[in-house]
């Protein structure tokens, strides 16, 4: 036999030797049971955990339950004059915040002077409790908050003002405001009209400074919701804070209250006196320039770089 055929008889031998390999046969594919049920076991594979469910309801019941043992201590301090129920509604709405996990940065100083309009945009509901716990001064709120349950009796006890979008009762309106301003008291004002989705800033209205006159001083503020898990927020989770549309207020509370390390920056920039700007429609262009550009730079995660002051 030549050493060819040898070789080849040799491969045979051990081609022959080798194992032949097992082919796995399976009736049916592997079915793995959870351990949680139901829609605990999605749950848990979504968004937030379980954990974000309990943290959510004791949120919720601390705050309810603060809520309603402040409620009577306000309504009697503001049968008095003085000081204490405006102290009171800031600590209130800065207890509040702490309590629903939403930590506060102000950058700037608010006007110190009475009369003063303080001109803001507006994203949610939370916008409430953050310029509650910085200013001191009382909100223009549409009135169907006035009939809210609990919210509309915070409302009134904070001493919010009220107003319609009747056409009919916008002259008297008006009169109430101004003289709310002319006795002292400063006011907080959205000129957007609505919440916007938060990722802008919605063009102000000139009607809503028709009162501007009556004020000593004017402070722009911008407001921004720029951290989520400690992290910058982009624009996929705006609307996790942003309350607009025909969003539902308990649905909404419950999955922002789910989450950990928010954070909301509130800039005051310089306050200006109103005879400054020679009318309402150069004064709602003049403020909204200056909010839409401080909020777009915080939404940027950019520091504001402008000189801060009342």
């Amino acid at each position: 036999m030549n050493t060819e055929a040898q070789t080849m008889l040799a491969a045979s031998v051990a081609h022959d030797a080798k194992p032949k390999a097992r082919r796995m046969k399976r009736g049916r594919p592997l079915r793995f049971q959870p351990r949680l049920p139901g829609q605990i076991w999605n749950d848990v594979l979504g968004d937030r955990p379980l954990g974000g469910r309990l943290r959510a309801f004791r949120r919720i019941f601390t705050a309810v339950l603060f809520t309603l043992f402040c409620i009577p201590i306000q309504a009697v301090l503001v049968q008095f004059s003085g000081p204490a129920k405006n102290s009171f509604a800031r600590f209130y709405h800065r207890t509040l915040c702490w309590l629903i996990g939403l930590k506060l940065r102000v950058i700037g100083t608010p006007c110190q002077q009475p009369r003063t309009l303080y001109v803001s945009n507006h994203s949610s509901w939370l916008d409430i409790l953050v310029l509650g716990a910085t200013l001191d001064a009382r909100f223009v709120s549409k009135a169907e908050v006035a009939a809210w349950p609990l919210i509309g009796w915070v409302s009134k006890l904070g001493r919010s003002v009220f107003v319609s979008r009747s056409r009919g009762r916008t002259g008297s309106e008006v009169q109430d405001l101004r003289a709310r301003i002319e006795a002292g008291d400063s006011i907080i004002l959205f000129p957007e009209g609505t919440t916007s989705d938060g990722a802008r800033v919605l063009p102000f209205r000139s009607s809503f400074f028709s009162v501007a006159d009556a004020a000593e001083r004017i402070q722009p503020l911008a407001l921004v919701y720029d951290r989520l898990g400690g992290l910058p927020v982009g624009r996929r989770d705006r609307p996790l804070f942003a309350w607009y549309g025909d969003m539902e207020t308990g649905s909404h509370a419950w999955k922002l209250l789910r989450r950990t390390g928010t954070r909301v920056t509130v800039v005051l920039d310089e306050s200006f006196a109103p005879g400054t700007v020679p009318d309402r429609k150069a004064l709602a262009a003049r403020l909204g320039r200056s909010i839409t550009e401080t909020a777009a730079t915080l939404r940027q995660n950019r520091d504001v770089a402008r000189p801060m002051g009342g």
